[in-house]
């Protein structure tokens, strides 16, 4: 089923592309077409212009013939009124009467033939292959196309483990910003210095630290379907992965700024990013370095996200749907697959400290819940796939700002200020 949802991800991105490469080649065909009716509407109107000049000059030269003539009449003078002469055989023959022939417009039929030089689609098929599973020991984690046991949400969320950072002083970097589980036993932080760390959870103990390759602090972070760290670095404008603590460049950005990034079910990145200008911002997915998706407008062309130097963190849900918390618009952003918009999530009041919504990180569970951190009301809001409010998440909270969910449903809140990692139960 997994395998399905990815193929047939790929098949729905592939027409959605096809379109767009029709869409810009029927808009150059518009643009070649309107050039064409503009000179041609130019040349014609150059020679009527031309035309009307001519004419507008031999009125000119009758009135002043009839006017020398009048003249010569009022004068009483004999002799000049028989020695006058009358070029009026000159202007009896009409000019020549030019008519403009118009062009026409001739559409091709839309009807029949456009879908099949669009492309067609061949019909699909199940077969059952008597050989096809083989036995599988162990499985640590739950399938992404299985389906997961229903879970209540908890009347009261509770905090299970509170994890300072800065145990170690000599790692102490700032303020913190993300946090990404690795498993249910380690997680992965990072902040405003250029380390990555990850930290034990039992133990609540650092166990490595790794510098980015610009020494600059990274932008965002997540976890890969194949445990690997991968994160987003501003200042070289790049997507970055970490494998046995190596850094493999895998996107270099031009004229974009990468923000936010995650990993999905299918193993492709998304990630968000600003034009060098911070006129525009878009979610672009990738399969390796490959560029596959680009979701920038919606149905009327409008952008779906803001403008302006804010992050925009992103996840994707157990549906499918792309998640994005714009704190430039105050909203959680969610589109489908295809990139088309759901609903925007703005918040809902009364808030905990009836503050302005102001999302920041943002993460999904295994019920298709999705979650966002509000920096302002210290807490986490919780709503349904299709956007509906169901609770708010305290526990305490202090300038949350990154959140993740591991394999159980446990929530990670990475906590600005003070430096701290909690863990919080609010499932069943």
């Amino acid at each position: 089923m997994s395998q399905l949802e990815k193929e047939y991800g790929d098949l729905s991105t592939a027409i959605t592309k096809h379109g767009e490469d029709w869409h810009r080649e029927i808009d150059k065909l518009v643009k070649k077409l309107q050039t064409e009716v503009d000179k041609m509407k130019n040349t014609q109107l150059q020679t009527l212009q031309k035309h009307l000049d001519e004419i507008k000059q031999n009125i000119s030269d009758i009135e002043d013939e009839i006017y020398s003539i009048n003249v010569t009449k009022d004068s009483n003078d004999l002799s000049k009124l028989f020695s006058a002469k009358i070029n009026a055989d000159r202007y009896k023959k009409l000019p020549k009467k030019i008519v403009p022939s118009m062009p026409k417009f001739m559409p091709g039929k839309i009807q029949g033939e456009l879908g099949k030089l669009f492309g067609t689609l061949s019909s699909g098929s199940l077969t059952s292959d008597k050989h096809g599973y083989s036995m599988k020991t162990t499985q640590k984690s739950p399938k992404v196309g299985s389906s997961p046991p229903v879970k209540q949400l908890l009347d009261e969320p509770e905090t299970i483990i509170t994890i300072d950072i800065d145990i170690d002083m000599h790692t102490k970097y700032g303020d913190l910003y993300n946090v990404a589980c690795l498993s249910d036993e380690e997680f992965w932080t990072s902040g405003g210095d250029n380390t990555m760390k990850i930290y034990s959870i039992n133990q609540g103990s650092l166990l490595k630290s790794i510098p980015t390759r610009s020494w600059k602090k990274p932008t965002d972070i997540a976890v890969t379907k194949s445990g690997d760290l991968v994160y987003t670095d501003f200042w070289e404008r790049t997507v970055n992965i970490v494998k046995n603590e190596k850094i493999e460049e895998v996107i270099r950005l031009q004229n974009w700024i990468p923000d936010g990034v995650c990993s999905t079910s299918s193993g492709d990145l998304l990630v968000t990013m600003d034009s060098d200008d911070y006129t525009q911002s878009k979610v672009v997915r990738y399969s390796g370095s490959t560029e596959k998706q680009t979701i920038q407008f919606d149905d009327k062309g409008k952008s779906l996200f803001s403008s302006g130097s804010y992050n925009r963190y992103i996840t994707e849900n157990r549906n499918l749907d792309i998640c994005v918390s714009d704190r430039g618009i105050l909203a959680v952003v969610v589109v489908n697959q295809g990139g088309k918009l759901r609903f925007r999530y703005t918040g809902h009041t009364p808030a905990p400290k009836n503050k302005l919504f102001i999302p920041r990180g943002i993460t999904t569970d295994s019920q298709s819940h999705i979650l966002t951190v509000d920096n302002y009301n210290d807490c986490v809001h919780i709503i349904d796939q299709d956007g509906q409010f169901l609770r708010y998440i305290d526990c305490g909270l202090s300038e949350p700002w990154g959140l993740c969910t591991d394999i159980f449903d446990n929530l990670f809140i990475a906590q600005w200020g003070n430096r701290e990692v909690k863990k919080i139960k609010y499932l069943q």
